[in-house]
């Protein structure tokens, strides 16, 4: 497994990672035991980065972590987020109280002294512009209770105004094959600020896996069913913001391009690990053999150039005029 420098102290961390929203909920039913397994076979592969946020779950994948971490204090970098959560739920949750609370309420979940990283949770654009949140959250770190904070947006205007902030250590966005415009109006910017990325949403809820057809279903209790058109957040979040139909037949066009010898999945990771701004790539899973074909991308080589290019007149020409909700 590579590693790659994040945040503020450059701690070298793995170069994919583990996105846990799975475990926590909102993916269909994943039992303790599976979401324990997960998170082992992800240490043994080499990951030492791991996503979270307090309301996967109401706190249930921080829950998970907390218990993993009991015995693998250390190795891992934990990254959690606030400002989602239903207690007070939004507009109070951006106060100093609520975020402190907030923070203390997931530390003990995780079990830890100070977190690792802490970011705001695709927060409203206008309680970013103000910038008080992130007076709390430079104080939470004078304070030792976090050793970073970041920030989880939706958009580039919303990492922009981000990366104006003293002491921003990453900024989570949402990026993959068919979420190609941060690298020309966000990446470079970040890169000068010293900024780092996590990719987030990297197969595209599923559609890059090229294992989908139109008639494939999930469960009632995951958001690529009751998302899918943004009824209860940000569609982004779910097949980063194509309907789904689309979806699948652009990736069956994507399927004649992928090199000999690779999957679907593979060409879809490598192509984000291929850009140097990216730290960290944190797709999730569901099952333990995801997390081990996740992992193995980092010793893969990069994409060809020509491929590149190819994917890159992909999007502009059949993918960017679909795609929906703020970006």
């Amino acid at each position: 497994m590579h590693t790659r420098s994040f945040g503020t102290k450059r701690t070298q961390i793995a170069e994919v990672g583990l996105g846990t929203w799975q475990i926590g909920g909102s993916w269909g039913d994943v039992t303790e035991d599976t979401a324990m397994n997960i998170l082992k076979t992800a240490a043994e592969q080499g990951i030492t980065f791991f996503d979270t946020a307090d309301v996967y779950g109401d706190g249930r994948s921080e829950q998970f972590i907390g218990r993993f971490l009991r015995e693998h204090q250390g190795k891992i970098y934990v990254a959690t987020k606030l400002g989602r959560s239903s207690d007070p739920g939004w507009p109070q949750n951006f106060t100093a109280e609520a975020m402190t609370r907030h923070t203390e309420n997931s530390l003990k979940r995780l079990g830890l002294e100070q977190l690792d990283l802490i970011q705001l949770h695709c927060i409203p654009i206008d309680v970013m512009a103000d910038g008080a949140v992130f007076d709390t959250l430079r104080e939470l770190k004078e304070q030792g209770k976090i050793g970073d904070f970041g920030a989880s947006v939706e958009s580039v205007e919303e990492g922009l105004i981000c990366l104006e902030q003293e002491g921003i250590a990453s900024l989570q966005v949402i990026f993959n094959i068919y979420r190609q415009k941060l690298v020309s109006e966000l990446f470079e910017k970040a890169k000068d600020k010293g900024v780092s990325i996590i990719a987030r949403v990297p197969l595209a809820s599923g559609l890059l896996s090229g294992s989908m057809t139109k008639e494939t279903t999930f469960s009632e209790n995951d958001h690529r069913t009751f998302n899918r058109d943004g009824a209860a957040f940000n569609v982004g979040e779910t097949f980063a913001g194509l309907p789904f139909e689309k979806g699948v037949e652009l990736t069956e066009e994507l399927m004649a391009m992928k090199p000999e010898g690779m999957s679907m999945a593979q060409m879809a990771l490598r192509w984000i690990l291929d850009h140097d701004a990216v730290s960290v790539v944190i797709p999730g899973a569901s099952r333990t053999q995801q997390v081990i074909d996740n992992a193995a991308i980092s010793s893969l080589p990069p994409l060809e150039p020509a491929l590149h290019e190819k994917l890159k007149h992909f999007y502009t020409e059949k993918v960017a005029a679909h795609i929906r909700g703020p970006y």
